[in-house]
């Protein structure tokens, strides 16, 4: 396996580790200096702000389930299910560009709010049981 795409896909599950912990320290040192952050609410903020606004104390997921994983040369594209503490869950789509070994963007994609299907597991058996 490539060695580049087996790194990037470390930093990325990574990320998501450290968001799901809190743990700014870390994700910090997985992005670029110049890092920016977009998505329906946000156009193309900086590292700063992306901390300050995308990262709340507490962290407000449960769970983050990365359901969906590819990298492409410098882009990685994710699809993951989030877990509210309030049991609400949604999907978002991700882009996140590298710049050597770290990440220098990501732009997000709303997904729906999920809360009728919990796990990978039960969505294969609802679309079982809707085909009989």
């Amino acid at each position: 396996m490539d060695p580049t795409r087996t790194s990037r896909e470390r930093t990325v599950r990574g990320l998501y580790d450290a968001y799901l912990q809190g743990r700014k320290d870390i994700a910090a040192e997985m992005l670029t200096e110049d890092f920016t952050f977009s998505s329906p609410r946000d156009d193309h903020i900086d590292r700063t702000t992306y901390f300050d606004r995308c990262w709340p104390e507490p962290v407000p997921f449960r769970d983050m389930e990365i359901e969906y994983l590819e990298i492409v040369d410098d882009d990685a594209v994710v699809r993951y299910r989030a877990e509210k503490h309030d049991g609400g869950a949604f999907r978002n789509m991700e882009v996140l560009h590298f710049r050597a070994d770290r990440i220098a963007s990501v732009d997000v994609y709303f997904g729906r709010n999920d809360k009728s299907i919990s796990r990978k597991s039960d969505r294969a058996k609802v679309v079982y049981e809707n085909k009989e």
